[in-house]
């Protein structure tokens, strides 16, 4: 089968679907994956015997947000934004589009920031899947859609929180309806549209790449849910700077800290002080990743900190005590499956769902809201290293999910779908 992967965000949001193409590909199908430019690379190596094309797609809408989020100073100033990324989302949507009819693909895997995705499977009359790390779409009673964060509702009412899930129709069904006519579908889509049923009232198949071993399978959750573990692809190619090497070597195992592109860039150098206090206070060796701008840059002031842009965390993650991390799936994800306890300071949307679920399966302190940064860090950190039972339970789970095959179930499901 031919399957096309759209995806769009930062790193997170692309390696998983780049590791699911390779699968894809090492079994013997074609896969057209479409992504912003700066993730090409690791995507593009020969998996074989299926060959993987890559094609452009959100390359503009990417560099805006790169480009614009260490100048924000929160969410106010991130509405102001809109306008200027309106242009860029329809240009996305005319990628992604264009990808689809290169591809003329048997299925198709739309991440929810792709508005693209239902339509052009609509238009081709194939199979849409849609797909994202973590429970946000499939109504359960178990817990409420994770943008509220871990704390219960209650039955009813964390069943009703996943009526969230159609805000994206809500803010952007002009701009979808506009593309929907462009491609020839008579229908429009309401403004409060269901993301999980098609047209003709079918169910949406939704693949979500996490590991059953940190959010167990809801007993609610229909058939047309698939929680497959976790999508890893490893770069074996990468190789740390000399510095980087040279540190870990130098002395014992460090804790890694890094917020990634969170924080808004005009609070970076607070957090940087506090971080680098927190090491100090608890006589600790650390590494600091600034990321887009989370952190403020520059030189460490003593040599038992490294303060680097960032490293592939797959690579990094294993050589660590511990990890403290604004607590995005993909980070958690890499923090987990290396075993390593870890402490989350969550900023927005999905990230305190996160840090409750380390918390709550033990491999870690519950999360330290990011305003208590300065006051709490250093008190959190010497709960992450010094709590033995943090240390044993995160490198049991971190076996459990190392032993699931979370590509290899995405490909057999994808198969199945694809009849």
């Amino acid at each position: 089968m031919h399957v096309l992967i759209m995806s769009f965000g930062t790193r997170g949001d692309i390696q998983p679907y780049a590791a699911l193409a390779r699968g894809l590909a090492e079994a013997g199908h074609d896969v057209t994956l479409a992504v912003p430019d700066g993730f090409t690379d690791p995507a593009s190596a020969d998996a074989g015997p299926g060959v993987i094309t890559v094609h452009p797609a959100g390359t503009e809408m990417l560099r805006l947000v790169r480009d614009v989020m260490p100048e924000l100073s929160g969410p106010t100033d991130a509405l102001k934004t809109f306008k200027v990324m309106k242009s860029a989302m329809r240009r996305h949507i005319a990628e992604t589009w264009d990808a689809a009819r290169a591809a003329r693909p048997d299925v198709v895997v739309y991440h929810p920031k792709c508005l693209a995705g239902p339509s052009a499977a609509e238009a081709l009359g194939v199979p849409g899947v849609l797909s994202i790390p973590l429970p946000f779409y499939t109504p359960t009673a178990a817990f409420p859609v994770p943008f509220l964060g871990g704390a219960s509702l209650g039955a009813w009412g964390n069943r009703a929180t996943y009526r969230l899930g159609r805000m994206a129709t809500v803010m952007y069904s002009g701009m979808i309806n506009d593309f929907r006519r462009e491609i020839g579908l008579g229908t429009t889509v309401g403004r409060l549209a269901d993301p999980l049923r098609n047209p003709d009232g079918s169910p949406v198949h939704t693949l979500y790449p996490y590991s059953p071993h940190v959010v167990p399978v809801p007993p609610d959750y229909p058939p047309s849910a698939h929680v497959t573990g976790y999508f890893f692809r490893d770069d074996d190619t990468w190789e740390p700077p000399a510095r980087l090497s040279e540190f870990l070597d130098a002395g014992t195992a460090p804790v890694y800290v890094g917020f990634g592109s969170m924080g808004f860039g005009k609070g970076a150098d607070r957090r940087r002080e506090a971080i680098l206090g927190a090491l100090a206070a608890n006589g600790l060796r650390g590494i600091v990743a600034t990321g887009w701008g989370g952190i403020e840059p520059g030189d460490a002031p003593s040599d038992d900190v490294l303060v680097i842009q960032d490293a592939p965390h797959g690579w990094l993650f294993p050589r660590t005590a511990a990890v403290v991390h604004h607590g995005g799936a993909g980070s958690t994800a890499a923090g987990l499956r290396a075993g390593k306890p870890s402490l989350i300071v969550p900023f927005l949307g999905d990230q305190p769902f996160w840090g409750a679920r380390v918390h709550a399966v033990g491999a870690g302190p519950e999360p330290l809201p990011r305003r208590r940064l300065a006051s709490g860090l250093a008190g959190r950190l010497a709960d992450l290293v010094g709590n033995e039972g943090y240390a044993r339970r995160a490198a049991a789970l971190g076996e459990a999910i190392r032993g699931e095959d979370g590509v290899g179930q995405g490909v057999r499901v994808l198969e199945r779908i694809a009849g």
